[in-house]
């Protein structure tokens, strides 16, 4: 079997001949490889030539089905080494291949690939990079990586990283990869200003990878698909070594992946791929779900075998999940069931606002603990990062200890350490790391060297640095345009100064939202990349915070200004920031992002936020795809939890610092009712009556939403319908809100609800 030691495509070594047992000195015959597996899963296991799809829905066992096949293939003869079983994630193949270890005996896994996709391509070119100009120690780009090379190569292209961002820039050349669209034809293509410059970088960025004899992620991936389906030795020699593939997660596979996968299973035909368009959520980073929905057109004569029973979740959970996917069109139909008991109805709670839903949320913990569900047993799950810091600080005030999930906690996320350490320059200008934060971000020009020239002064004429960055222009230490930029940055702060000791302590939040306009930092974090909707989310959320601020009256402060609500502030902040709520004995409550959630599973799970412009989210609601994908997401939400499940929404949020109302998630309507407990807390004024947009084709909206009528708007919140009027484009109606005041809206396509 592949190890990191071992590697999976040198096949002319003598771990080829010990893997050569023949099946008879198995000790598992086939009988006891069927153990305990049900009729589907007997059917998928037992499944031997040509191309399968098992379409394995959530909790259906579809590791068993991978691991029992890859031992019954062995049991038939086929050889370890003409083998090939591919996932996602490295914990996921590790799995794989102790599962196998555990079913076989001792040296006839020999030559058995079980691997991630980047870890078989990079194996790939290893041995055959040389034909497409790739050295076999070449080196692969992290992240990190990748951003300095992407730098240098949109300075190299004579662009700017200001208006083309590296994130940007890097998410377009991994789309250009994932399609095997090289430098050269996306430069071709290129028909607009943007995608012309982008091109450059892609260029140039590509040079610097060769340069260095490097590849990045996607670089595996492209480089990988292009020597199959061109080099016909090494491709005929790999589809001779891969005579069965197995494939998991195969909605998840981008084009790049299809075209390795196909390519190696032209010849044989023996490929089985394991996957739920359902729990398809990727599309954003290139996961291409017709994969899965066209596996029968791209390989005819495809058996298609379901899995539908779920052995994870209670009956009330999978009824509830079914109900809700079955509203997607796009999804080959397979019914989810369960032979677990009924279980406690799903809850869906409506709150009054984001501090009720995570009281809530603690209150449903609490209950849960008090049946005997430990912590590390129990998740909230949410679709963007900004919502966990209300969470965690009602979980903190309760006691129960929390961790944040492959994301990070609130006030350590990059954009929102970049936002406090203006603050903290601005109080105390001597603190030298923060200043080093923020001086050239946004980019202003001062970097590195200027920097050093300017500590370098301050180390002379014994100024801290802020004082010297001060002085600098005038002394002649810096000059040029890079001197204006320091003066402009050194004169910028020392008027937020000067507002922080004219101003009032109650301005606190308005003073945070134009310290991140002023700098240009909501700017900064909006421009391109693929989580940029989630960063500036985090920066308004900044501002909320700061709302909801709460500074204690101090006895020996007679006149308290701005400038201590501001240090005050930034001391609580410093608090949370350093709270340390893990309990080694009892474990954490697990905080993280649906997507992050995927494949894994909890005793005890609430999925917050099912709002309009959350769960769907905004960027959704225009494109039925995108609609499908964030309801899928919601179903992966839901079917992580085993035994109890809290879905909720509030009445309103607080965004960038202004409350509010919201209208709750259409999602929730359609999960079936007999799966349900729904629990409304909101004031009777806020109750929905009426929210169906898609009956406008059938009802009139003059009787809809009459003159006089309460109604909600997903931005302007609670208002009473004044004047109605029909007119070219719509139905006009002038609506009194309670918060923003009179607006006019067009009925058709103002998504209001109507209230009571």
């Amino acid at each position: 079997m592949a190890t990191d030691g071992f590697d999976p495509l040198d096949f002319d070594t003598a771990q080829h001949a010990r893997s050569s047992a023949s099946s008879s000195s198995s000790g598992d015959s086939n009988e006891s490889l069927l153990e305990s597996l049900t009729a589907a899963q007997r059917a998928a296991v037992l499944h031997f030539e040509g191309p399968a799809l098992v379409l394995a829905g959530p909790g259906s066992g579809k590791t068993r089905v991978i691991t029992r096949r890859i031992a019954y293939l062995l049991s038939r003869g086929v050889k370890p080494w003409q083998i090939l079983a591919l996932t996602f994630t490295n914990k996921a193949a590790g799995e794989m291949r102790n599962r196998v270890e555990h079913l076989l005996p001792r040296g006839l896994s020999g030559g058995l690939v079980v691997s991630t996709f980047h870890s078989y391509c990079a194996s790939l070119l290893r041995r055959h990079g040389d034909r497409i100009g790739l050295a076999a120690g070449f080196s692969i780009y992290d992240s990190d990586d990748q951003k300095t090379t992407v730098k240098a190569a949109i300075e190299e292209a004579g662009l700017t990283t200001s208006n083309w961002t590296p994130a940007s820039v890097l998410s377009a050349i991994s789309e250009a990869k994932n399609r095997l669209i090289t430098p050269e034809e996306y430069l071709s293509e290129a028909a607009d200003f943007w995608t012309r410059s982008v091109a450059k970088a892609y260029v140039k960025y590509q040079e610097l990878l060769t340069r260095s004899n490097a590849c990045d992620f996607d670089d595996l991936l492209m480089r990988s698909a292009r020597l199959l389906r061109d080099d016909a030795e090494v491709r005929a020699r790999m589809q001779e070594r891969a005579r069965f593939i197995l494939l998991d997660e195969y909605q998840d596979t981008n084009h790049a992946q299809f075209v390795i996968a196909a390519t190696l299973a032209s010849v044989h035909r023996n490929l089985l791929v394991v996957g739920d368009p359902d729990q398809s959520i990727y599309g954003w980073r290139g996961a291409d779900i017709s994969n899965i929905l066209e596996f029968e057109e791209h390989f005819p004569g495809a058996v298609v075998l379901p899995l539908g029973e779920n052995f994870r979740s209670t009956a009330a959970i999978v009824r509830a999940a079914d109900g809700l996917i079955r509203h997607n069109s796009k999804r080959p139909h397979k019914d989810l069931f369960t032979a677990l008991e009924e279980g406690e109805k799903v809850r869906i709670v409506r709150c009054q606002d984001e501090h009720d839903e995570a009281d809530q949320v603690a209150a449903f913990f609490e209950e849960r603990l008090r049946e005997g569900v430990p912590y590390k047993s129990m998740a909230v799950l949410y679709r963007m990062n900004a919502l966990s810091r209300v969470l965690e600080d009602a979980l903190r005030r309760k006691m129960i200890p929390s961790i944040v999930v492959r994301g990070t906690a609130f006030y350590d996320r990059k954009e929102i350490k970049d936002a406090i350490a203006y603050f903290r320059v601005l109080t105390n200008p001597r603190d030298e790391v923060a200043l080093r934060r923020i001086v050239n971000v946004p980019t202003r020009g001062i970097g590195p060297t200027t920097v050093r020239k300017i500590e370098a002064y301050a180390a002379g004429s014994g100024y801290g640095i802020f004082e010297a960055l001060a002085i600098a222009p005038g002394a002649g230490i810096v000059k040029g345009k890079i001197g204006e930029s320091v003066h402009a940055f050194a004169d910028l702060m020392r008027g937020f100064q000067q507002s922080m000791d004219e101003r009032f302590p109650g301005e606190l939040a308005d003073f945070v939202g134009e310290v991140l306009k002023q700098t240009k930092l909501d700017e900064f974090v909006s421009r391109g990349g693929v989580d940029e909707a989630e960063r500036v989310a985090n920066l308004d959320e900044l501002v909320s915070a700061a709302r909801e601020f709460q500074m204690i009256d101090d006895p020996d402060v007679t006149h308290p200004t701005l400038r201590t609500a501001v240090c005050a502030w930034l001391a609580s902040v410093s608090l949370i920031a350093d709270a340390d709520a893990f309990d080694p004995e009892r474990g954490s409550v697990t905080l993280m992002t649906l997507h992050a959630a995927k494949g894994l599973e909890f005793d005890s799970v609430a999925v917050i936020g099912l709002e309009h412009g959350l769960l769907p989210h905004s960027r959704s609601v225009e494109s039925e795809d995108a609609l499908e994908e964030e309801r899928r997401l919601l179903f992966v939400g839901m079917t992580r939890a085993e035994r109890a499940l809290m879905v909720s929404s509030a009445s309103s949020r607080q965004v960038r610092g202004i409350r509010q109302s919201t209208i709750e998630s259409p999602f929730l309507k359609q999960i079936p009712r007999d799966a349900t407990t729904a629990t409304d807390r909101t004031p009777n004024f806020d109750r929905i009556v009426y929210d169906d947009p898609e009956a406008f084709s059938d009802l009139d909206p003059l009787e809809l939403f009459p003159v006089g009528c309460s109604v909600k708007h997903p931005i302007f919140g609670i208002g009473k319908v004044e004047f109605l009027a029909r007119g070219f484009g719509g139905t006009r109606a002038r609506i009194a809100f309670r918060s923003v005041g009179t607006k006019t809206v067009i009925l058709e396509h103002a998504k209001l609800a109507r209230v009571v």
